[in-house]
């Protein structure tokens, strides 16, 4: 009887979900936490219209209205009532995620790839081309940020530690960096052989991803350690730490969707969907399934377990529907 499962399991096939509406490449990724409406994901493209959608189907909700260049970064508070977004029209802006409308928009002095809400939503991390990181209080958005300053090149990507006391940040000069988010101090420069292009914690705060190269890095938050160190076919631009740790998926330069064992660095799986580089690829909270987005254009969702009826996938077994029996007798996954 194993075997029988064993062999239906293998002949799953995955089958992502394709989120069409962008005319451009999608370059940032966010999903809300759960909320009581279900949970949301917001994506960041060059056409400068960020998109929010519904987390576990890709289902459009809205567009917000209002940068004026490709849009780089683009996030969600954890309960999906404000958006931040930042862009090449040298702003990050604040938006209300229930009706669309921008409510602030924050000046800065060159291209914003990084934006980051703080676990209570009250502040904003932004970075940028300025090589500055900064923070806005959001309870007072007309007083001066405060500034971070010690990278020595373009910021790709700025988060909170959970608790909001620390700042990860990575940049093109080829280096992870720790801050105190109240002193401002550096507290930890830890140097990659290659320029990382993203950095995720994992959820409970104590893993961080950075994808360097044709690396997947990972390192112990405690100690700031590199714990792992897996290497991977293409150069990836992003890594997805499943929540509850268990496995990681990356994508990169070859277009395809890799997914790994994360503690022994075995790959379990990997496919082509896009037709482009990957720039980014994110689990959802409910780690059921995770989302990329590419050089294509497109946002796709993919099953974290193939076969799973969740969402809109659909698991058929031909033995309870003999109607859907392939002459294989292969369990079909539909949408």
């Amino acid at each position: 009887l194993s075997l029988k499962n064993n062999t239906r399991m293998a002949a799953l096939r995955q089958t992502p979900l394709t989120c069409s509406g962008h005319t451009r490449p999608v370059v940032d990724l966010a999903f809300s936490d759960v909320t009581e409406f279900g949970f949301f994901l917001i994506s960041a493209c060059k056409d400068g219209k960020p998109m929010l959608r519904q987390g576990d189907t890709g289902d459009w909700i809205g567009t917000f209205e209002g940068h004026k260049g490709a849009v780089w970064g683009a996030t969600l508070n954890r309960d999906a009532s404000k958006a931040a977004t930042g862009a090449a029209d040298f702003s990050a802006k604040l938006w209300d995620a229930v009706t669309g409308d921008e409510l602030h928009s924050f000046a800065h002095k060159h291209i914003v790839k990084s934006v980051c809400f703080s676990s209570d939503g009250n502040q904003l991390l932004t970075g940028s081309n300025e090589k500055l990181l900064r923070i806005f209080d959001l309870t007072k958005p007309d007083t001066a940020s405060v500034e971070f300053s010690g990278h020595t090149h373009n910021i790709k990507r700025a988060i909170f530690s959970p608790d909001d006391k620390q700042i990860i940040s990575v940049s093109d000069d080829k280096t992870i960096r720790i801050w105190d988010a109240v002193s401002q101090q550096e507290i930890k420069k830890i140097d990659l052989p290659s320029a990382p292009t993203d950095i995720e914690l994992s959820k409970d705060g104590s893993t961080l991803a950075v994808p360097c190269g044709k690396k997947a890095f990972f390192f112990n938050m405690q100690d700031f350690e590199k714990a792992m160190e897996y290497d991977v076919p293409t150069q990836i631009n992003s890594i997805g730490l499943h929540p509850k740790k268990s496995v990681f998926v990356c994508g990169g330069e070859d277009f395809k969707m890799y997914k790994y064992d994360y503690n022994t660095g075995m790959e379990l799986e990997s496919f082509k969907g896009h037709f482009g580089p990957v720039h980014v690829v994110r689990f959802s909270p409910d780690g059921e399934l995770y989302a990329s987005g590419s050089e294509d254009g497109t946002l796709r969702l993919w099953q974290t377990v193939i076969g799973k009826t969740y969402g809109l996938w659909k698991c058929i077994n031909p033995e309870e529907n003999s109607v859907e029996n392939d002459h294989d007798g292969a369990v079909k996954n539909e949408l």
